[in-house]
């Protein structure tokens, strides 16, 4: 079957990456995640007083279960902080919450990556669900509109990835500039804060690697059976 010849190997180096991204952000969070700032203020307190002064629009702050499961939703304008998060006044948290803070401001000053990324989330998610079962149809059939038209549908997952990546490291830069000229941390805290985001960016580095290299053994995958 050709789903599963040698181009699986393809995708293995974004599994791998993707893998050690994870373990990465575990491990600069649980480190950080142990260290307070030096101020005591927590990650709320310090997300409401940016949004206050930087946000164009008002940004509700409200706390979400799980863990890592903080984000901002651009439909309702607002910010969701996790359990661990929210409360808390460690370095990991407050860099965290500060990121997101950046993508609320993303949305205030309208942001273009961020706006062509929330524009395509209905065709990506259709694209990502769709993909597999059409290039599939068309393998066993022999079709090959069938085939190009999945391929299309995935390269929709690939654009995303793409456009995540300076959304993502624009919210970073912009939580380490607001942490800084705000005063609501140290030099050396800050030196943590970035590390738990850069682990983090790497997350969005291996997905657009995997992304990547899936396309390539699709394209590789019908031009055989072509």
């Amino acid at each position: 079957m050709y789903f599963y010849d040698w181009t699986i190997i393809l995708i293995l180096p974004g599994l791998l990456l993707g893998l050690w991204a994870q373990i990465k952000v575990k491990s600069a969070y649980a480190k950080y995640g142990k260290i307070g700032t030096s101020r005591g203020v927590t990650a709320e307190d310090i997300c409401r007083d940016m949004l206050s002064k930087g946000a164009k629009m008002p940004v509700s702050v409200e706390p979400i279960p799980g863990n890592l499961t903080d984000n901002f939703d651009p439909r309702s304008n607002t910010l969701r902080l996790s359990q661990g998060v929210y409360g808390s006044a460690s370095i990991a948290a407050v860099g965290i919450a500060a990121h997101e803070c950046g993508h609320a401001l993303q949305q205030s000053d309208e942001y273009k990556p961020l706006l062509m990324r929330n524009a395509i989330v209905p065709v990506v998610k259709f694209g990502s669900m769709a993909y597999f079962p059409i290039f599939l149809i068309g393998l066993l059939a022999s079709w090959e509109p069938l085939l190009y038209a999945g391929i299309i549908c995935f390269a929709g997952t690939l654009v995303f990835s793409l456009i995540t990546l300076p959304v993502e490291f624009n919210a970073s830069k912009r939580a380490l500039g607001m942490l800084r000229s705000g005063g609501y941390m140290t030099e050396e805290e800050l030196g943590g804060v970035h590390s738990v985001l850069t682990a983090a960016a790497m997350t969005y580095v291996a997905a657009a690697i995997s992304s990547l290299l899936q396309l390539l053994r699709l394209l590789l995958i019908a031009n055989r059976r072509r």
